[in-house]
């Protein structure tokens, strides 16, 4: 999930709503074909299209961009009641293999049937006009998440590689699209696709970020929304910087569910023979690290480590794995695991550069996603523009959330951005009861206070389902019974619970598959990083 020197100012706005948009001309209608290689290339049926929409909705006349999105017909037409609009969160997460995704991870018939699943890549992502900061593959940014500040010295040093990222995002801008990447217009590009499609309402699954969108559109376009399901949620409109402080909190709810796992596993592992002692060698390898990185992975990196590991249950194993080989000081043997498929996250490091980029290097792979991550987390709130903020708030993080807070709360290349051109979507509490949240109670990435929170400022719209679980993503992402069993009658019969609900963990795998299926559930999990 994370410039001063952007040419021209942005135009002020007033506050997002759905009386915006009325008149923006009328989207037109889709002509389906076949999706650009490499989207979903084992769901054939899956089709895609293109929707101009207005680069800047304050002149709706002027320039177009287009969007890309997808369409996974329903195989019953009969029962079709209209339209399922996905989005798989980032900011910058592709979204059009979504429809296929989420039918490889078992979402039920009944679904599918009832909807045409409408995936897309948002403005700037993908085949969706694009934004390019120029990331090179040798610069190792990590946009999403800071490194972790073990002092002030540390955020000064991010300070300046971060201000030269934004500069670089500026001067790379050649189309001026950057100001216009953000949650506000992604909303009214999906109002856009919902009249490009015929449809009176729409209907939303969205997931991470995605469900930040999903708030967003909820309150914009209020009395066009049909079913809405948000799962693990940031807590508002945005990924904001509290939001990304966040993960701080997250990984300390998280890691008692790793610790328990690699205690009852010392004979294996050598980890800690409890969970308070494998807590302990937490931070005396972090520090061991520090002093003397092993091939090249040093403290803040492997905090980084575990706290991706900590998305899923899949990665225990091998996060204990590279644990084990670290504290062994075994640089083979982590050069041969960093190369292993089942952690990209670890393959992909060690992080930062602060240095200039080696003229002639190959554009980094991961480019885009960075670059929309930043254009949408920079431009729909303000961040701290001074240093010292993000010092004084490392060195509590530090205290509060030992383990990973000083990396959410150091500094990020918002910090060097231009003020937003508006301010951010305000959740409204008017409005149809129709919003279902979803939320682990461990979750690392957006702890279940951000479905709290959601459920709060919704008021009576919403209804907060509460996950005795500890990964990212709740809905076909997990496999908890209870909630998915109140998801699915929700998105098919269109009932939402009368109160809030609890959903206790589950003991045993509600899904009975076999080998092969097991592996491609595995293999999509691991693609979408949940």
């Amino acid at each position: 999930m994370v410039t001063a020197g952007l040419a021209g100012t942005l135009l002020a706005a007033a506050p997002a709503t759905a009386e915006e948009v009325k008149t923006a001309p009328a989207a037109t209608k889709p002509v389906w074909g076949k999706c650009p290689t490499g989207v979903a290339p084992g769901s054939p049926q899956l089709q895609c299209a293109k929707i101009p929409v207005p680069l800047d909705y304050a002149k709706p006349d002027g320039r177009k961009i287009e969007i890309m999105i997808s369409r996974l017909a329903s195989a019953k037409p009969a029962k079709r009641r209209g339209v399922l609009l996905l989005n798989p969160g980032g900011p910058g997460g592709s979204g059009l293999s979504q429809p296929a995704d989420l039918v490889a991870l078992g979402l039920p018939a009944t679904v599918s049937a009832a909807y045409d699943l409408i995936g897309m890549d948002p403005r700037g992502v993908g085949h969706s006009s694009p934004v390019s900061c120029g990331f090179l593959a040798d610069d190792m940014y990590q946009a999403n998440i800071p490194p972790y500040a073990k002092n002030s010295a540390d955020v000064a040093k991010q300070a300046k590689i971060v201000q030269r990222v934004a500069a670089q995002c500026a001067a790379n801008d050649k189309a001026g699209l950057l100001p216009h990447i953000s949650t506000a217009n992604t909303a009214r590009d999906m109002d856009q696709i919902r009249i490009a499609l015929g449809e009176q309402k729409i209907n939303f699954f969205g997931a991470s970020y995605g469900s930040a969108l999903g708030a967003a559109y909820a309150s914009m376009f209020r009395e066009r929304t049909d079913r809405i399901v948000l799962d693990s949620n940031p807590g508002t409109t945005s990924l904001d910087r509290a939001a990304v402080r966040r993960f701080g909190l997250g990984l300390e709810l998280r890691f008692p569910d790793f610790a328990k796992f690699a205690a009852e596993r010392h004979a294996a592992y050598g980890l800690g023979r409890t969970p308070a002692e494998v807590r302990r060698n937490f931070f005396a390898l972090a520090d061991q690290l520090d002093r003397k990185p092993v091939d090249g992975i040093d403290g803040k990196t492997f905090r980084f480590g575990m706290f991706a590991s900590a998305y899923k249950e899949s990665q225990f194993p091998v996060m204990a794995q590279m644990w084990q080989s670290l504290a062994g000081s075994d640089d083979a043997a982590v050069r041969r695991q960093r190369t292993d498929s089942r952690m990209p996250e670890v393959r992909a490091l060690p992080g930062l550069s602060a240095g200039s980029v080696a003229r002639g290097a190959a554009p980094s792979p991961h480019d885009n996603a960075f670059s929309a991550f930043l254009a949408v987390t920079c431009n729909d709130t303000a961040w701290p523009t001074d240093v010292a903020t993000y010092q004084r708030d490392v060195a509590e993080a530090r205290k509060r959330f030992p383990m990973f807070g000083a990396a959410g709360a150091n500094i990020a290349p918002c910090a060097y951005w231009p003020r937003p051109a508006e301010p951010p979507v305000q959740i409204t509490k008017d409005g149809p009861a129709n919003i279902l949240i979803l939320q682990n109670l461990r979750d690392p990435a957006t702890p279940h206070v951000g479905g709290v929170l959601l459920r709060k400022t919704f008021g009576d719209r919403a209804r907060l389902v509460s996950v005795d679980a500890g990964r990212h993503g709740v809905y076909v992402y997990d496999d908890n019974p209870c909630a998915l069993n109140l998801t699915t009658t929700y998105l098919v019969d269109g009932t939402l619970p009368g109160r809030d609900q609890f959903c206790s963990a589950s003991t045993q795998s509600g899904l009975k598959l076999d080998a092969a299926a097991q592996r491609n559930r595995a293999a999509v999990l691991d693609r979408l990083g949940r």
